[in-house]
């Protein structure tokens, strides 16, 4: 039988058919992607007629800011997977759906398996209820408190997140209102940068908080894909580095 062919639009997508060992099935992908595949053009302006040339069974699609992509997709023909996740929960749910899609039930069925015994794992080895108070800066102009699964990551991960709900969007914040949070953390993780940014970001824009930075690459707490279990093991162990 031949293997379905599929062109992953999102890096998140794109990482969890890695993760499901279908990486040999993904025939494009976009310039934002992690894979050296052919590529369609970016996350938000991909080209329809390359996708089509590239004769997909399946188009992956992710996020509020590609519904109009998906749309227009469906209305060329193609079939299209798409999931927007916004708790922890979900991205989870996601690696089942995205699994069933690329024909692969099983192998969604044991990376979830693989993943909820990682972040149990992590639950065993962190503090109690009272865990330290840690600010993630998703975007820093103006400066915006990570949201959708950030709040469920850092509560994974041992810590306390006063500054958005678990499921809602990123929200813009100022000095003052992080300031009187006294976060012990704070975590840096700019979208499109990777781990490229200054730990010295919060101090040269002016904000003086008494919490120890750490960046880390954004692709470890922005995407919903496998990555976000990585990226919660990396905040255990920075909010606990004497854990073993």
């Amino acid at each position: 039988m031949e293997q379905p062919r599929i062109v992953s639009l999102a890096p998140s997508a794109t990482a969890t058919l890695a993760a499901l060992g279908v990486a040999d099935r993904v025939v494009g992908v976009t310039a934002h992607c992690e894979l050296d595949r052919p590529t369609v053009g970016g996350w938000l302006n991909p080209d329809y007629e390359t996708v089509a040339d590239l004769d997909p069974d399946l188009v992956c699609t992710s996020d509020g800011l590609q519904r109009e992509i998906r749309d227009a997709l469906q209305e060329r023909g193609h079939r299209v997977h798409h999931h927007e996740p916004s708790r922890l929960d979900a991205v989870l749910a996601g690696f089942k759906s995205l699994a069933a899609a690329a024909g692969v039930d099983d192998a969604g069925e044991q990376l979830v398996a693989d993943c909820r015994q990682r972040l149990d794992a992590v639950s065993e080895t962190v503090g109690s209820d009272d865990g330290p108070v840690v600010y993630c800066e998703e975007w820093s102009d103006p400066p915006m408190a990570a949201g959708n699964w950030v709040p469920d990551a850092v509560d994974a991960a041992g810590g306390r997140y006063p500054f958005v709900d678990p499921g809602d969007r990123s929200q813009e914040v100022d000095h003052e209102a992080v300031a009187e949070t006294d976060p012990d953390h704070a975590v840096l993780h700019i979208c499109g940068t990777g781990d490229s940014v200054s730990a010295d970001r919060l101090q040269e824009r002016g904000w003086s908080l008494d919490a120890e930075v750490h960046v880390v690459d954004d692709s470890l707490l922005n995407q919903p894909s496998p990555k976000l279990i990585d990226g919660i093991e990396l905040l255990s162990q920075r909010l606990y580095p004497n854990q073993s």
